[in-house]
């Protein structure tokens, strides 16, 4: 089963390549020209101007303070759908948005960083990290019991995260084969 929890980093690593190399849109703060990062560039823009770059360029100019944040605070989506999550079933699980988990990665991973640098304060850190593990705690428990009913991630549609997906088909197999070996069914 090592290789299954290798399949849910590479997916999960996968995932967030793309959603890097996504474009977005973000609307400058300053006049910028002549900008080379790799084999992208921006010849000239101005301060207002809105400009559609690789979402890891957008991290970058907006880390340099030249351009706005392209997505809403990820704190108060955190907290909704935690929210979300407590109104429903046991056995159902709210629609998160496709990119929820990576922008949660990222945002936890900058927070962090921010904090060691003395650029973001450790409570609030805490706080949204505490939101973080509360949700996906929840929806792991939801997952599992899933997984171990005669469910499939098919049935699930949009209700179960690109990420969750693998974690749902790894945790059911292991009910298969737990089931099996106990009650000496055919997996």
């Amino acid at each position: 089963m090592a290789e299954a929890r290798l399949d849910v980093r590479e997916i999960i690593e996968s995932r967030e390549r793309d959603f890097l190399f996504s474009k977005v849109r973000v609307r400058m703060r300053t006049d910028v020209e002549n900008i080379d990062a790799g084999d992208y560039s921006i010849g000239e823009a101005h301060e207002g101007e809105s400009l559609e770059v690789p979402r890891w360029m957008a991290e970058e100019l907006v880390a340099l303070n030249l351009a706005d944040s392209p997505d809403k605070p990820l704190d108060l989506e955190v907290s909704w759908a935690l929210s979300r999550e407590k109104m429903m079933g046991p056995l159902q699980l709210s629609v998160l948005p496709p990119d929820f988990y990576v922008r949660m990665r990222r945002t936890v991973a900058r927070l962090s960083e921010g904090v060691k640098a003395g650029t973001a304060k450790k409570e609030e850190f805490m706080k949204f990290k505490s939101a973080c593990y509360d949700l996906v705690g929840m929806r792991v428990g939801k997952v599992l019991s899933l997984s171990s009913a005669s469910t499939s991630a098919r049935d699930l549609g949009d209700n179960i995260a690109p990420e969750e997906k693998s974690f749902f088909t790894v945790a059911q197999a292991l009910s298969k084969e737990w089931r099996a070996a106990l009650l000496g069914e055919p997996k």
